[in-house]
């Protein structure tokens, strides 16, 4: 297993934020993240929860359980929802986990990083719908 790594990109001009993602995360890790993404968000220049997401999680190694929750209660917090969330994966059981981590959120899986990106600028919502994150 791969020790967590992770890493935030802000792009105010755009109201973007980028995140990577990878390895086996511990109890530890999902601490340290949760304080980069605080970090992360108040360089923002965008009012709340209106940027945008997209997070790279391709590198991404099958996570316990209690992770996967943990994850779970993360994504939940109201204050740092994005407009529009992308997940950039591979076809592996840790895309699984993801998408059972994120079921309370609404959001879109690629496996290409161009096509997530292109998506969150599109402009008509309507030919882009969200899926609800199940599983």
């Amino acid at each position: 297993m791969m020790k967590a790594e992770f890493s935030f990109e802000v792009d105010p001009l755009r109201d973007l934020v980028r995140i990577r993602m990878g390895g086996f995360f511990r109890r530890a890790d999902i601490a340290d993240f949760v304080e980069a993404r605080r970090a992360a968000h108040a360089a923002l220049q965008c009012p709340p929860n209106t940027h945008l997401t997209i997070n790279d999680i391709r590198a991404m190694d099958i996570q316990s359980h209690d992770i996967v929750d943990a994850f779970r209660e993360m994504l939940a917090a109201p204050e740092y929802r994005s407009r529009r969330l992308a997940f950039v994966v591979a076809n592996t059981l840790a895309r699984s986990q993801a998408i059972r981590a994120l079921e309370s959120r609404e959001a879109r899986w690629f496996t290409d990083p161009a096509k997530a990106e292109a998506w969150l600028f599109e402009e008509d919502f309507t030919e882009a719908p969200l899926r609800r994150a199940a599983g």
